[in-house]
């Protein structure tokens, strides 16, 4: 068992005809990762299940993982979880997604906080200064992970897209406050201007398809909104104008923290419309919007998906049921649905 642990195995994706290899206890996504070969993925942790795809051929061993992310009977089907697979023999994968776009050099570097910004009562808006001399290149969509004193690692996208840096050199965060998590209570109490910290990116296969001319449907819950703000900033620098509909959800109207900038940019942007959906809203909200769970405003408005693009990202539970619905219920290709669920350490 130990050779075959320590062996190296080919992995192959179809129908790109992609192909690399896995070092010793190597994973299957972090070998791609390594390679530069593009495989879907979201949390890398077992938890989301974005780089869930169909095993043709060859055996692997499952590590940790919840059974959201992938069924027994998935499993028992030859799906596999690529983040946490370890391969015994060659593999082949299928994999729609697959795409070497994800090859920017990923790197370790320390940043500065530039700035603190509350956006609401538990989101707080944090810019990083980064290197001088450091070119930081990404796709809108993608995110960076903080690396902690012990070593943990805490994920956040990337709010603002690259061609920002060049007027505005830095990363834009938005942090969640989840109460009793030792790095966001660090981020809404002792956290400073000026603070150091680590980080290391770009990761991430959530960005937009520029191949393609479908209308597109956003779909966002709380600080899932931060990717999805770069792809509407890119969209608009690159003159991108396909019919594109923006669906955010938040428990009360204030978790729509950024109205302004939706605001400005639905008026810049003839094709971009804007949907804002609440689900708890009291009375003192006056809200006269739309009420419900956010991923529902899309089936309410949509007969018919077949010919959309969806980019989703949020909680895993509205990730999930998107995803369900929309390729069982709407017509969606399963090919053209993109997440990036953002899971919490309960999450994994």
């Amino acid at each position: 068992m130990t050779e075959i642990a320590n062996a190296s195995h080919q992995i192959s994706v179809q129908p790109s005809g992609r192909t690399f290899s896995t070092q010793g206890s190597e994973t299957i996504l972090a070998a791609a990762i390594r390679t530069g070969v593009g495989l879907p993925y979201g949390c890398k942790d077992g938890a989301c299940g974005s780089c869930k795809c169909k095993k043709l051929s060859g055996d692997v061993t499952h590590g940790a993982h919840s059974d959201k992310a992938l069924t027994p009977e998935e499993e028992a089907a030859g799906y596999v979880l690529t983040c946490c697979a370890t391969p015994h023999t060659d593999v082949v994968l299928e994999s729609r997604q697959v795409t070497n776009a994800s090859a920017f050099p990923i790197k370790k570097m320390p940043v500065r906080v530039a700035s603190l910004e509350k956006k609401s009562h538990d989101v707080m808006q944090v810019r990083l200064q980064l290197p001088a001399a450091e070119k930081f290149r990404y796709h809108a969509g993608q995110y960076v992970e903080f690396i902690l004193r012990d070593g943990a690692r805490r994920a956040y996208s990337m709010a603002t897209a690259p061609h920002v840096q060049e007027t505005a050199p830095g990363l834009e965060l938005h942090i969640r406050h989840m109460p009793g998590g030792k790095f966001t209570d660090h981020v809404f109490g002792a956290m400073k201007e000026k603070e150091i910290l680590r980080v290391e990116g770009p990761f991430g296969s959530f960005f937009l398809r520029e191949d393609s001319d479908k209308p597109i449907i956003l779909l966002a819950s709380g600080t899932g909104f931060a990717p999805i703000k770069a792809l509407i900033e890119h969209m608009g620098h690159k003159g991108i104008t396909r019919p594109t509909t923006l669906y955010w959800g938040g428990r009360r109207p204030a978790d729509l923290y950024d109205a302004a900038w939706i605001a400005e940019h639905t008026a810049a942007m003839p094709h971009f419309k804007y949907v804002p959906v609440v689900s708890d809203a009291l009375p003192e909200d006056g809200w006269s919007g739309r009420t419900g769970f956010v991923h529902q405003a899309v089936l309410d408005d949509f007969a018919d998906l077949s010919g959309h693009q969806v980019y989703a990202c949020g909680a895993p539970v509205v990730v999930d049921s998107a995803r369900t619905s929309y390729t069982g219920q709407r017509g969606l290709p399963e090919e053209e649905f993109f997440a990036d669920a953002f899971t919490s350490e309960a999450d994994k």
